[in-house]
This record gives C-alpha cells, structure tokens and sequence, in this order.
C-alpha cells in the first residue's frame, strides 16, 4: 500500500543516515582526539581506570625526580668518602715514614697536619641542596622516596630507600654543657641554646650568653648564628691554660661577632665570669642560636690527636694503630654510600621503566587504532553518500502516487 501520509521508505532511510552520521562523528573524534575513549560517557569503567593509572603516572614522575636528588646526594657523599680514604691512606704512608727514628719528625707532622685540614675541609663541601651526609648534622637515616605502592582497594602508600648518614668528621656535637643563653624567649640544651631578641627599643632587645669553661678544650668551637650571619670561634690552647677560660673565650666570641657586621651591640659583663650582653640594634627582630662542636668527638675524632713528633709529645706507634682504624671507618663509610647510590640508580632505571609500561598500557585502553579508524573512515563516508542517495529515492514515492490520478 503506498500512503501520502506515512513514508516508511524515507523513515528507514532516514534512520539508517543518523546511524551513519554518528558513527562517522565518532570516527572523526577518534581521529582528531587520537583517543578512543576521550571521556567518561565512552565508556565509564575503562575511562576511570585510565585516569587512576595516569594519576599514578604522574606521582611515578615526582619519585624520579626525587630519586634522581638522593642519588645526587648519595653521589656527593660516597665521593667525599672516598677522597677522605685517599687522603688518610697518604697519611698513614706518612705515619709509617715517622717509624724511623732518623727523620725529621716535626716536618712529617707539618705534613699529617696539612692533611687533616684538607679531610676538615671535605668533609665540610660535602653537601648537596644543604644536606651533607657526612658532617654528623644530619639525622641518623634519610629517606629517599622511592614509589607509590597501590593496594587492590586503592590504599595508596610512600615507599622510600633508607641511606644512612655516616660521621666523617673530626669534631662532633657533643652534649656537654658549655654556654647558656637567656632573653624572654629561650630555649637551652646541654650544648646549644637559642632565643630571639626584639627590634631595638622592644621589651627584649637584648639577652645574654654566658659561657662555661669547664668543658672546653683546645680545638673546640662555638658556632653562632646571628640573624642571617654566621659567627665561628675555636677554643686556643692558650684559652685553656688561662686561669679565666670563660673569660678569655667570651672575649673571642665578643671579637668574632663584631668582625662578623652583624647589627647587634655585643658588651662584655665583668661582673659574672664569661657573660655577654647582646643588644638588638635592627628595627626587626632577630633569632640568635648556638652550638658547641667538641673537637676529636666526630667519627674521625682521633685524627685530632694523631702526633708522631715525639718532640712535642707525640707517639708515631699510637698513631699507626689509630690511622688504620680512621681507613677502616672512612672505607666503610664509601661502601655503604656505594651500595645506596647504586640501589637508588636500580629503583630509578625500574620506575623509568614502570612509567613506561604504564603509560603503553594507558594507551592500549584508551587510545584510538588511527589504521582502523581510517579504513572506518573511508567505509562510513561511502556509506553516507549512499545513504543520502536512498533518502532522496525514498522521498520521491509519493510523488509517484500522483501519477494515479492523471
């Protein structure tokens, strides 16, 4: 039966043409995006897990630039030990040359000592973004961050490498207690203490920082920060032969502090033995903290009292039994750096690696095959035409009818 009213001939036409209208949409979106699942209306399973593992992606990028940081570190640390084992084994072959009694002994400990400023000296430069490994002011162990573990329910949790610090120094941060400081806000330790001093004419401009002698030694330090200036003062044989010790070194510091340009009045009280007055003379307020470094007390403390001048009170035999074991504690010291740096290198080429693996599996879920959608392409834009042409034959029937009545 033919209707004028009702066309299912372009009905169907006319359906099969949307069809094909939206696949090619959606071909063409595949081939413009690259992406056959671009949003979550694709396919909402596949597009979350796709954005869970990208998130992971991106957490897995952050764990290689921290890991290429502790390698770095790592890396700075182990050279710095190595260099140290160097350095003493040049010395022990000093030491051994001090065995002979027909030497000039004096000369050979000029030599010992000259090396044991350099060790100082490393030791000290072994830092990397401010953290030295090696100095004995770092924490026992630092974490590397190493990956993201994800659990099947989601848990996210850190994983990192453990590399521990290693004490190469020659003086150490000993507990003792040696100064005190007071003002309104203080905090003290037995070898250190800390308080801030208002802005010039404030109610606590000015504190006081008393110093001990009955701990001090030759060699020891008292490293102070003022502000933003750093302030070092090194305890003298003479400070210590001084029958006034606290007085003579609260004297030094009192020198140091004003050579240092710090804007602050250092006054020294001769009522109470030791003490200095320091007075904020800045319109800001300051911090003002110190530290007492006990000279022999790093890991490589014996190195302060290796002496083959047996002119001077030394004893070469002493000291070759000691230098053997400082090679031993610098050695191990280069070793145990070597291992973590080499473990960090592992993770780092592995989370490159996993990174990769991911992101190939993101692919494989979400991304579009360009040779399938082009073939899809090409068939759609046939079918179209097509299509096109039968609505058109479809829409012609009912002129047709008309033909009925002539």
């Amino acid at each position: 039966m033919s209707s004028i009213l009702t066309n299912t001939s372009a009905m169907v036409a006319l359906q099969t043409l949307k069809g094909i209208n939206s696949g090619l949409a959606s071909t063409q979106a595949q081939i413009s995006t690259g992406k056959s699942i671009a949003s979550a209306k694709d396919n909402a399973a596949v597009w979350a897990i796709s954005k869970v593992m990208e998130s992971d992606v991106k957490g897995f990028q952050g764990i290689s630039d921290s890991l290429a940081l502790g390698e770095s570190t790592v890396a700075v640390a182990r050279q710095a030990s190595e260099t140290v084992t160097n350095l003493l084994t040049e010395m022990k072959g000093k030491i051994v040359a001090a065995q002979e009694s027909n030497v000039d002994k004096a000369k050979i400990q000029t030599d010992i000592s000259a090396l044991r400023d350099q060790i100082e000296a490393v030791v000290g430069a072994a830092q990397f973004n401010g953290l030295n490994l090696v100095d004995g002011s770092s924490a026992a162990t630092v974490d590397v961050l190493s990956s993201l573990n994800r659990s099947a329910d989601g848990t996210v949790t850190a994983e990192h490498i453990g590399v521990a610090a290693q004490n190469l120094s020659i003086g150490g941060y000993a507990a003792q207690t040696v100064f005190t400081g007071t003002d309104g806000v203080t905090t003290d330790t037995a070898d250190a203490f800390s308080f801030s001093l208002d802005a010039n004419g404030g109610t606590d401009d000015a504190g006081t920082v008393v110093v001990v002698d009955t701990n001090l030694s030759a060699g020891d330090k008292i490293n102070m920060r003022i502000g933003d200036t750093s302030i070092s003062y090194t305890v003298t044989a003479e400070d210590v032969a001084s029958t006034t010790t606290a007085d003579v070194v609260a004297v030094g510091i009192k020198s140091a502090i004003e050579n240092s340009g710090a804007n602050v009045t250092v006054d020294y009280n001769s009522g109470t033995a030791g003490t200095l007055s320091i007075t904020n003379n800045g319109t800001d307020s300051i911090s003002i903290s110190g530290q007492y470094e006990n000279a022999g007390s790093g890991g490589l403390g014996l190195l302060s009292s290796i002496n083959v001048d047996d002119g001077a009170g030394g004893d070469s035999a002493l000291a070759l039994t000691n230098i053997e074991t400082l090679i031993q504690t610098a050695s191990n010291a280069a070793a145990a750096f070597g291992s973590a740096e080499s473990r960090i290198q592992t993770q780092s080429d592995f989370i490159s690696n996993l990174t990769d693996s991911m992101r190939a599996g993101i692919g494989s879920l979400v991304d579009a095959d360009m040779e399938e959608a082009s073939a899809r392409l090409q068939a759609l834009q046939t079918q179209q035409q097509l299509g096109i042409q039968a609505l058109s034959i479809a829409n012609q029937q009912p002129q047709n009818i008309l033909s009925l009545f002539r």
